[in-house]
């Protein structure tokens, strides 16, 4: 599954992020990386992007930067 098709208000755990683009390594940065939590807490109107709660921030990610973070 991908981050990007989980609802608002689901908890769910990164298991990989599948392809190297520009946005990455800013993840990685921002403690995104396997094993995180991960809780969608807010969808804009057109639903791209999304925010997600992660490790006490929240973060906003477009829903093709999220469809390269697979969860479980």
């Amino acid at each position: 599954m991908k981050l990007s098709e989980i609802k608002l208000g689901e908890e769910v755990c990164v298991t990989k992020i599948s392809k190297e683009s520009s946005i990455t390594r800013r993840l990685l940065d921002i403690g995104l990386i396997p094993g995180t939590k991960v809780e969608c807490v807010l969808v804009s109107p057109m639903k791209n992007p999304k925010a997600y709660m992660i490790r006490g921030a929240v973060i906003a990610i477009r829903n093709e930067d999220a469809a390269d973070i697979e969860i479980e």
